[in-house]
């Protein structure tokens, strides 16, 4: 269906509008009504939706490559497998709208509300999403490698198996939200809050997360091989079995943490507070414990763990050792067991 005048909607009134595969390419629908229109398959590539009300609205398989929909509500509309490649959705209103498969690649989405939409299997590629509030979207699947999420909120969101690489997420609020296996190499957290955030066997190679809130965090079996984490705050977060061979954790907050079996070969502990963190079977071979609060922490079983590593400790005040280790230590240290000032 072919729209003459498409050029000259601005503000039209089309709602509940029967526009399957209508050529609006181009076309000037700027604050148009369009709720509940029918535009499967339309073609709506550089068109002007600013400020258009799509509420409802079926756009699925339609072209949006380029258009803008600056501050349009797109409310429970249905976008999947559309085509918005490099579109302008900044400030707009996208809550609990199904964009599942849809192609977003480079799109800016500033501000948006995407609060409850269905991202699933989603192209994010290089989309700048700065500020936009994706809190409880289902994200699974979804390409966001290079993606610009700076102070993006996306507490409780599913991004299960999401591809993050690279992605730039300092400030970023994903409290709650599960990254189970989810690729974040290279990913910039820093300064993140990731507090009670699900990252089971998460691929976090080489990523920055300086300053990061990962309390109570789940990391069992996470892969963060030379992985900055220094100054991060890791108080009760589960590293069973993960992977932080190399990783920096210098002034790291690691209370009462759980490191079981962890892989700790060549990492950095320097002035990290460890007291009552569970080291059970972690292998601590090369890594640095040099002025690290051992304070009533768990090293029953440590692999690769020597009597040097150990005299450079802050304190093994209350800590569970190794008889081979406590008896020599306590001869040669004895001040590490003495109770460190408050």
């Amino acid at each position: 269906m072919d729209i003459p005048e498409r050029k000259y909607l601005r503000g039209a009134n089309l709602q509940g509008a029967d526009l399957i595969e209508a050529n609006l390419q181009g076309a000037n629908l700027e604050g148009a009504n369009l709720q509940e229109a029918n535009l499967r398959g339309a073609n709506l590539r550089g068109a002007n939706l600013r400020g258009a009300d799509l509420f409802y609205a079926d756009l699925t398989g339609a072209n949006l490559e380029g258009a803008n929909l600056q501050e349009a509500n797109i409310e429970k509309a249905t976008l999947q497998l559309a085509n918005i490649h490099l579109a302008n959705f900044k400030e707009a209103n996208l809550q609990g709208a199904n964009l599942q498969g849809a192609d977003l690649y480079g799109a800016g989405l500033e501000g948006a509300n995407l609060r409850g939409a269905n991202l699933y299997g989603a192209d994010l590629q290089e989309a700048k999403l700065e500020g936009a509030k994706l809190e409880g979207a289902k994200l699974g699947g979804v390409k966001l490698e290079r993606a610009y999420l700076v102070e993006a909120n996306l507490e409780g969101a599913n991004l299960e198996g999401a591809k993050l690489g690279g992605a730039k997420l300092e400030k970023a609020k994903l409290e709650r939200a599960s990254l189970i296996e989810a690729n974040l190499e290279g990913a910039n957290l820093e300064g993140a809050k990731l507090r009670g955030a699900k990252l089971e066997r998460a691929y976090l190679i080489e990523a920055n997360l300086e300053g990061a809130y990962l309390i109570e965090a789940n990391l069992e079996g996470a892969n963060l091989q030379g992985t900055n984490l220094k100054w991060t705050y890791l108080i009760g977060a589960n590293f069973k079995e993960a992977k932080l061979g190399g990783a920096n954790l210098e002034g790291a907050h690691l209370k009462e943490a759980n490191l079981e079996r962890a892989d700790l070969k060549g990492a950095s502990f320097e002035g990290a507070n460890l007291k009552m963190a569970n080291l059970e079977g972690a292998n601590l071979y090369g890594a640095d414990l040099k002025m690290a609060n051992l304070e009533g922490a768990d090293l029953k079983g440590a692999q690769n763990l020597s009597l040097n590593q150990l005299s450079n400790v802050k304190t093994l005040y209350n800590a569970k050792l190794d008889e081979k280790f406590f008896i020599k230590l306590k001869e040669k240290y004895p001040a590490l067991f003495e109770k460190p000032d408050e």
